[in-house]
């Protein structure tokens, strides 16, 4: 028989299948319901099963979720951010606004986690949620993976991280650069043509040992393709950059030079970005002076560092080291606003009423001289000290009772209170972790939050009010937060009524009706964990040119302006702050414009994203190295997720989450209770439900995975 012959030849059945799915358009079917519709018999059987699996794998019917099938859409592809999850399923962010679409596991097309993708979205019946398959990737997101490097007898391969990348990576003779087995290693993607395959990788680096010091965090780091360095090219051009502060400059500057001004920030920071002042007026009104590092003075739009600071979008705070979105000299010398030094600043002056309200304002380009560098926790043994003769112990303690009235004010409009707890870690000299230490939320730290957050709501007013038309302010960056959709607030109602709770959440719920949910519970054993579900419940806050409002904060403007040093949206806002005088922009350069806002919007939201991945990671791997050292301890935790699979617990103060597998549940058979987030023992009647306390103990740590499992430990 010739090539030819064989290449024409086509299952008989797949015409049939086609036919039947496209006659039924708003229906998914499992295999054998096909069969029996389409009336096929025991000897044709294996050919049709054939012809399903050609069809699917070809792209030509959709394979759904639960063995399903189903015809494809008639409406073109559509092209989004892919979003993997821990389970090996994915979501596509349509670029266009609509709804996410879910991608099972079989359906991903050996695209990975935050590539760019086309999605051929199916037919489904009329109210459920879309689902697609991969048809295209658009671009990678990255070509290199931290992983663990193992040999065995015939090939190597390599362990990912992220468990977000859901594939080894073979590793070919002569592509692993002499890697030791058990070594971190960073492996470049090579070819990958079909997901019925693994991808082959090439090793480009090897980063050491686990244990060897700093391996760890720096291989989150390079896993989430954060750089750790500047170019030398860029570093050598920086470092020769100084600040000279002219005559000219100080006559078109406001000079605060004399002013009572000064810093608040942790006893680690070394970039100081923000510096307060606090007058009272005559008439009885605060003047609140709000002094912000002019990073825009020195980093010039388009220059090679503005590209690189926007690439970088954000600094980022991993456990034992920061990596800056600039190089030090600007972001630690030239921008930081060190004590007793002149600084070139950007200025926002509100006079605040007897009601919370800013009657009157001014921003201006200023130069200010810092007077003293405090950390958090002098200012609060000033505070909480009536007899401390600290010469700033009077004007901190104003502050300190003006910051508790803002607060009051923004409480009373309907602002979320969603400070969950944190811990830091003690680490030795080779970076093992020795303590735990949980963060204690300062009313310091509560003084400089509202300060900062009463100047960046004051910013993004002032937009508007320059404006020849209100309603249409020049572009702009703006932080929104969209209120929490349906589908996320039904699983809150329901998470909260499993705990006791009787709640009502409204369709169209404001953020005054979601803080009063969280009223119910303050004090609470079970605070912690409501507080973070209602987190995962909001919608992620982001960068936008629309100004869409922040319903967290109960803000109907809102931007970010205080951290320039760290965050290049507030770099962004500077330079534009600076240009507009009053007069629109012309349409052309409008439309350039915004569309140049968009961009940056898009990555830098992108690269908060991240960095907030890598941090939470970096923490996690802390977490477990200290837990290896105190597997012989018993925990305090509380229950903080049921599932059909077992038990999460989360051990207290530490934070630590950890599984207690069903199978460890030795003294019953347990039953999983959907409806009420609960296990119920089958001849105990036991019901461990979400909140409740419980005592564990270590079975099992997985530092590779970072997992780990607890049991529990009986009365």
């Amino acid at each position: 028989m010739s090539k030819k012959t064989k290449k024409s030849k086509k299952n008989p059945y797949q015409d049939q299948i086609l036919k039947f799915l496209e006659q039924n358009p708003n229906q998914a079917y499992r295999r054998k319901d096909i069969s029996r519709a389409l009336k096929i018999d025991k000897s044709g059987y294996h050919h049709f099963r054939k012809a399903v699996t050609e069809l699917a794998r070809e792209g030509k019917i959709a394979h759904l979720k639960g063995g399903r099938y189903a015809a494809l859409a008639t409406q073109k592809a559509v092209e989004g951010l892919l979003q993997m999850t821990r389970k090996g399923f994915g979501f596509v962010a349509d670029d266009s606004g609509g709804p996410d679409i879910f991608i099972p596991a079989q359906n991903l097309n050996t695209a990975l986690d935050s590539d760019r993708v086309l999605v051929q979205v199916f037919r489904s019946s009329r109210g459920k949620s879309r689902e697609g398959q991969v048809t295209t990737i658009v671009s990678r997101a990255t070509d290199m993976f931290v992983g663990t490097y193992h040999k065995s007898q015939y090939y190597g391969f390599v362990v990912p991280d992220n468990p977000k990348v859901y594939r080894d990576f073979y590793i070919p003779e002569g592509n692993e650069l002499n890697a030791q087995n058990g070594q971190k290693v960073v492996v470049r993607l090579g070819k990958w043509e079909s997901s019925q395959m693994n991808p082959e990788g090439e090793i480009v680096d090897i980063l050491g040992f686990p244990d060897d010091p700093g391996v760890d965090v720096a291989s989150v780091a390079i896993g989430h393709g954060l750089p750790l360095k500047f170019g030398h090219t860029l570093e050598r051009q920086t470092n020769q950059m100084t600040l000279e502060i002219t005559q000219d400059e100080v006559t078109r500057r406001l000079d605060l030079r004399d002013k009572q001004i000064f810093t608040i920030d942790p006893p680690d920071a070394k970039d100081f970005d923000d510096a307060v002042s606090l007058e009272k007026l005559p008439n009885g009104n605060y003047y609140l002076g709000v002094h912000i590092a002019d990073v825009s003075h020195f980093v010039e739009a388009g220059s090679a560092l503005d590209k690189e600071a926007l690439q970088r979008g954000t600094s980022i705070y991993l456990v034992d080291r920061v990596i800056p979105m600039l190089p030090e000299h600007l972001s630690n010398q030239l921008c930081s606003l060190q004590p007793h030094e002149d600084r070139l600043s950007y200025s926002c002056f509100m006079e605040v009423d007897g009601k919370g309200k800013v009657v009157n304002y001014e921003i201006r380009e200023s130069i200010i001289n810092s007077k003293r560098r405090f950390t958090y926790q002098e200012v609060q043994e000033i505070i909480d000290d009536p007899k401390s003769k600290d010469g700033y112990a009077g004007i901190l303690r104003e502050m300190h009772d003006f910051s508790q009235f803002l607060r009051q004010c923004r409480f009373a409009e309907g602002s979320i209170d969603f400070n969950t707890p944190e811990v830091r870690f003690i680490l030795d000299e080779k970076g093992q972790p020795v303590d735990i230490i949980p963060v204690v939320q300062l009313h310091s730290h509560q003084l400089i939050e509202e300060f900062m957050l009463l100047a960046n709501k004051t910013v993004a007013e002032h937009v508007f009010k320059i404006a020849p038309d209100e309603k249409k302010p020049n572009p702009f960056i703006f932080r929104v937060h969209d209120k929490p959709d349906q589908e996320k607030l039904h699983k809150f109602r329901e998470f909260m009524q499993a705990l006791g709770y009787k709640v009502q959440i409204k369709a169209n719920i404001t953020p005054a009706d979601f803080q009063a949910i969280l009223k119910q519970i303050e004090g609470g054993t079970d605070e912690i964990l409501i507080k973070e579900v209602a987190l995962r419940t909001m919608m992620k806050a982001v960068y936008s040119p629309v100004n869409a409002g922040h319903f967290g904060l109960a803000f109907k403007h809102y931007t970010h302006f205080t951290s320039p040093i760290r965050r290049y949206p507030d770099l962004m806002v500077h330079r534009l702050l600076k240009e507009y005088n009053g007069d629109p922009l012309p349409f052309k350069e409008k439309r350039a414009r915004n569309q140049q806002l968009k961009e940056v919007c898009q990555i830098t939201s992108d690269r908060e994203r991240r960095a907030m991945e890598a941090e939470r990671e970096s923490v996690r791997i802390k977490q477990v190295e200290w837990l290896v050292q105190h597997q012989d301890q018993e925990f305090e935790g509380v229950i903080s997720g049921v599932t059909s699979f077992g038990i999460f617990v989360e051990t207290l103060p530490y934070l630590i989450e950890g599984l207690v597998r069903v199978e460890r549940m030795e003294n019953d058979f347990y039953i999983f209770d959907e409806k009420t987030y609960s296990m119920i023992g089958r001849e105990s009647g036991e019901v461990l439900r979400l909140g409740d306390p419980v005592r564990v103990r270590v079975a099992r740590i997985d530092r590779e995975r970072n997992e780990v499992d607890f049991e529990f430990i009986k009365a």
